[in-house]
């Protein structure tokens, strides 16, 4: 799954047009490297995002392509 639509769809980040602008721009790091969005999430990757001068590090436990709501917070747990 790219790491653009995985954001999305675990809900760490609202639309994948927002997802795909962070990865562009550098804020998006998979396993310390910087990625761009069509990079592929496997699992047990830890991924860390940058959020202004905050930085949110997740770990990849599951990749679903349409979750349910309650289900999202699965995909992930943060480190």
């Amino acid at each position: 799954m790219r790491i653009d639509k995985f954001l999305k769809v675990s809900r760490i980040i609202k639309r994948r047009t927002i997802a795909n602008e962070a990865c562009d721009a550098g804020r998006v790091m998979i396993n310390g490297k910087v990625v761009k969005a069509g990079v592929e999430v496997k699992i047990g990757d830890v991924i860390e995002i940058q959020f202004g001068s905050n930085t949110t590090k997740v770990e990849v436990l599951s990749l679903k392509e349409s979750p349910r709501k309650e289900d999202a917070t699965s995909m992930y747990r943060s480190v």
